[in-house]
């Protein structure tokens, strides 16, 4: 099988639908691919979705007993994948024309690239900045609190602000709402190397771990615009001011756990 389209919901089933009815309408020319959703103890009942949608495609769903996160919840999904690329989608993403093909074949055809993303635009059209440079210990500090405004150039180079998201381009990262990897990647030294999520993230900061793995295999990471996604992101770690999150928002403390464990893991691993 070439490819394994892998989602995992959590309390999204009205954008599942969308991203499943846009991924079905996509242009995939001959692509043999399977859908892998996971449910993440959500509670959903996504036995419609797959009675609707299991006449036109290979899909199966993997109901997980509990929240395993976002890099826990895909994990599932790739240990059950057939297909030799691995495409990872939020339930919150559609496919623009032939985004996921365009993809496929860019990576296909570049054998030291690991990872690949895509153009990613709000639902109004407006562009999502979704490739970043590594951060630095204080970014978050510098993202949530009005203390970025006083070191603004410091937070944009985060985000590229600097780049024009519309040329090809080798980037430190991607945003994980959609990345396209290989299965199994052979390392320079003859050993396989398998791109998993490190579950020790149970939101945030994952993705970014990821694609420091590929750089740090050997491979490259890619920023793709000729593959258009929309992306109907919300922030849920940011709807309350930062004063107030850190004692309303239990996704503010998840962020805050993933910074911490994020910068130990990669500190120890430089010393």
């Amino acid at each position: 099988m070439d490819l394994s389209i892998i989602i995992v919901n959590y309390k999204s089933k009205e954008k599942l639908n969308r991203c499943l009815d846009s991924i079905i309408k996509a242009d995939l020319r001959g692509l043999n691919y399977e859908i892998i959703l996971v449910d993440n103890n959500s509670g959903d009942d996504l036995n419609d979705l797959l009675s609707l949608f299991g006449e036109k495609v290979n899909i199966k769903l993997i109901n997980s007993s509990k929240n395993l996160g976002m890099g826990g919840g895909n994990n599932l999904g790739i240990r059950a994948a057939s297909g030799e690329y691995i495409l990872i989608l939020n339930p919150d993403t559609s496919v623009k024309d032939n985004a996921i093909i365009v993809l496929f074949n860019y990576l296909k055809n570049n054998k030291r690239v690991a990872l690949v993303g895509p153009k990613l635009l709000y639902p109004d059209g407006l562009l999502q900045s979704s490739c970043s440079r590594f951060p630095v210990f204080f970014m978050p500090i510098l993202r949530r609190t009005f203390l970025g405004n006083y070191f603004k150039k410091i937070r944009d180079s985060f985000t590229m602000d600097d780049f024009d998201h519309n040329s090809i381009k080798e980037v430190d990262w991607l945003m994980g709402s959609c990345l396209l990897f290989r299965k199994e990647i052979i390392l320079d030294s003859g050993k396989v190397f398998k791109p998993y999520f490190d579950e020790r993230y149970f939101m945030y900061f994952e993705d970014i771990d990821l694609c420091r793995q590929i750089w740090a295999n050997g491979f490259k990471v890619v920023y793709n615009p000729e593959a258009i996604f929309v992306h109907d992101h919300m922030r849920q770690s940011a709807k309350h001011p930062w004063y107030l999150a850190i004692f309303l928002d239990r996704l503010t403390w998840d962020h805050i756990g993933s910074w911490l464990k994020y910068f130990l893991k990669w500190t120890i691993k430089k010393l």
